[in-house]
C-alpha cells in the first residue's frame, strides 16, 4: 500500500491517535489534505507559530490564543470539531508538562467521540509512555526509484529556470544516480541534487561520487558508519586472482536485470588472513568496481556504557546501511568488535547479544547490502559466523606468490612515479619472498626515504636493502601464521 492508503486505512478504522515520525511535514500534510478532500471531512492543523487553523485553505485565519499546545488542546476538549482530522506539529516536547498531557489525553477522547482523529507529526519517536501505548505508529516510506526520477527531473527543471545548467547523462548514468539517491527522504534527495549541480552548473557521470558524499553527509551516522572514498581499482591490487574472478562474476548481480534472470543478490564475503595481505584494499576496490558507496562500520564505536544503548547503536547503523542500499558495508577486523562472543563473556553478555543481532540481520535483511567482513585472528571469531550460509563465500588471503609479488612491486613503483622497466622487478619480487603486500609497499617507501636523504635516485639496491633490514611477519610470527594457514586449508577458498 502507498503511504496515503495506509493513513486512509488508519482513519477508516477509527484510530483516534496516530504518531507520525518524519522530518517531511509537508509531504504528510499533503497526504492528509488529499484524504480530507476525498472523505469530505474537516482538516485542522496546529503549530507553535501558526496556532490552530483550518488546514484545507491556505492563509486561513488562526483561532485566537491557540499558539501554545495546552491552549489548543483545551479548546479541542471544550469545543470539539466536526468529524475530521487534526494534525499537530512538534507536539511531543510539550507533553512533558503534566497539565498539557492531561489536556492532550482528554482532547483525544473527545475527538474519538466525534469520530475524529488526532495526528502527531514529529521528527522524534520519544513519547510519554501513556501516549506511546495509545498511539498507532506510522513512519512514511522513502521514495522509490520512480519517484526519485520525478524529483530529479523536477529539480533540474527548477534549477534551469533560475540559471542555465548543462546535463550530460546517459540512461545508465541516470539509473546510477537514481540508485545512489535511494535511501534519502524527498527533501534530502532534492537538496543533494541542488548541492551537486550548483558547484559548476553541470550534471554528468563525474558527479556520481559527489552525490554519494553528499548523501552520506545528509544521512549522518553518529560516528558509527564512515563513508569511505574508494578510488582503488581491482587492477591496482596484486594477486588475489580467484577473489577477483568471483567479484567480477557478481558485479551486476544486484541489478534488476539479475533479479529477473532469477539471481538472488549476493549477501557478502568474509576475508580471513594475515595482516597487510590486501583484505581492506579489496573492500575498497569492490566498491569502485561495482559503483556502490562503501560504508565502514566501526565496531569499537558501537559500545556504550549505558544499558541497551550499544544494541540500539548497532540497530541504527544496520538500518542506516539499508537506507543507503544498494551499498557495500565493510566491517574491518570483525573479531575485535565481537571478541567476547566467542568465549566466556566478561561483559554481562553484551557482545553475545550484539553478535546475535548482527547474525539475525545477516540472515534476514532484504535490502541490497553487500557485507564485506575482514578478520586476522581466527580463534577470536565465534564459530556461528563461519557456518555456511552466513556469507556467500569465505576467502583466505595468504602471503603473495612470486607472480603476485611481481605485480605488487610494479604497482607501487608506478604509484611513486617510477617506471618498473627501469628496475629489476623480478629480483625484487624474489627477495620479497615471505613479505605481504603492505610490507613490500613499506620497503619501497623506506627505500625512497633512504635515496632522498642521500640525494640520489631510487635504485633496486635501495629496495633490496630495505627488504633485508626489515624482517616480515612471516618470520616474527611464523608459528601463528603456520597455524592460520593449516586451519584455512580445506575450510576456505584461497584468494589466489
Amino acid at each position: 500500500m502507498t503511504d496515503r492508503q495506509k493513513l486512509e486505512q488508519l482513519f477508516i478504522t477509527h484510530h483516534p491517535l496516530v504518531a507520525v515520525q518524519t522530518f517531511e511535514e509537508d509531504y504528510i500534510l499533503r497526504l492528509l489534505r488529499e484524504i480530507a478532500v476525498n472523505g469530505q471531512c474537516e482538516l485542522w492543523t496546529w503549530s507553535a507559530t501558526d496556532g490552530l487553523r483550518e488546514g484545507l485553505l491556505s492563509g486561513s485565519p488562526t483561532v485566537p490564543d491557540t499558539d501554545h499546545a495546552a491552549a489548543a488542546l483545551y479548546l479541542l476538549c471544550r469545543e470539539p470539531r466536526k468529524q475530521g482530522i487534526c494534525a499537530m506539529l512538534d507536539l511531543a516536547g510539550y507533553l512533558k508538562d503534566e497539565r498539557t498531557l492531561r489536556c492532550f489525553r482528554e482532547a483525544v477522547d473527545r475527538l474519538a467521540e466525534a469520530g475524529s482523529q488526532l495526528i502527531m507529526i514529529d521528527p522524534t519517536d520519544v513519547l510519554p509512555p501513556v501516549v506511546a501505548a495509545a498511539a498507532a505508529r506510522f513512519v512514511p516510506s522513502l521514495p522509490d526509484e520512480q519517484e526519485i526520477q520525478s524529483i530529479l527531473r523536477a529539480t533540474l527543471r527548477e534549477l534551469n529556470d533560475r540559471r542555465r545548467i548543462e546535463v550530460h547523462l546517459s540512461h545508465a548514468d541516470v539509473q546510477t544516480i537514481v540508485r545512489n539517491l535511494q535511501g534519502l527522504s524527498r527533501k534530502q534527495a532534492r537538496q543533494v541534487i541542488i548541492d551537486t549541480v550548483c558547484v559548476d552548473c553541470r550534471l554528468d557521470s563525474s558527479d556520481v561520487n559527489r552525490i554519494l558524499a553528499e548523501k552520506r553527509q545528509a544521512i549522518g551516522s553518529d560516528g558509527i558508519l564512515d563513508y569511505v572514498e574508494s578510488p582503488v581499482d581491482l587492477n591496482q591490487i596484486g594477486g588475489l586472482s580467484r577473489l577477483k574472478v568471483w567479484l567480477k562474476q557478481r558485479q551486476d548481480c544486484m541489478s534488476d536485470e539479475a533479479a529477473k534472470f532469477g539471481i538472488t543478490a549476493p549477501r557478502g564475503i568474509l576475508m580471513l588472513g594475515i595482516q597487510g595481505a590486501g583484505k581492506s584494499l579489496s573492500a575498497k576496490a569492490v566498491a569502485t568496481a561495482w559503483q556502490r558507496p562503501l560504508l565502514r562500520l566501526d565496531a569499537g564505536a558501537l559500545y556504550d556504557r549505558y544499558i541497551g544503548e550499544s544494541e540500539r547503536r548497532l540497530r541504527e547503523a544496520l538500518n542506516q546501511a539499508e537506507r543507503m542500499a544498494p551499498v557495500i558495508l565493510w566491517i574491518d577486523e570483525i573479531e575485535k568488535g565481537f571478541a567476547s562472543a566467542a568465549s566466556q563473556s566478561t561483559d554481562g553478555g553484551l557482545s553475545k547479544r550484539m553478535f546475535g543481532s548482527l547474525l539475525t540481520w545477516m540472515q534476514e535483511h532484504t535490502a541490497p547490502v553487500f557485507l564485506i567482513a575482514t578478520a586476522n585472528d581466527i580463534e577470536a571469531l565465534p564459530p556461528e559466523l563461519l557456518r555456511k550460509g552466513r556469507f556467500d563465500e569465505i576467502f583466505f588471503v595468504g602471503l603473495p606468490n612470486l607472480e603476485a609479488r611481481t605485480e605488487i612491486v610494479s604497482i607501487h613503483l608506478k604509484k611513486r612515479k617510477r617506471d618498473p622497466a627501469q628496475f629489476d622487478v623480478a629480483a625484487i619480487a624474489e627477495a620479497a619472498d615471505g613479505f605481504s603486500g603492505a610490507e613490500i609497499e613499506q620497503a619501497i617507501v623506506s627505500a625512497l626515504h633512504e635515496a632522498f636523504a642521500a640525494h640520489a635516485e631510487l635504485t633496486p639496491r635501495h629496495i633490496l636493502n630495505a627488504l633485508k633490514t626489515s624482517p616480515p611477519l612471516s618470520i616474527t610470527m611464523a608459528e601463528k601464521l603456520a597455524a592460520l594457514e593449516q586451519w584455512a586449508h580445506g575450510r576456505c577458498v584461497p584468494a589466489d
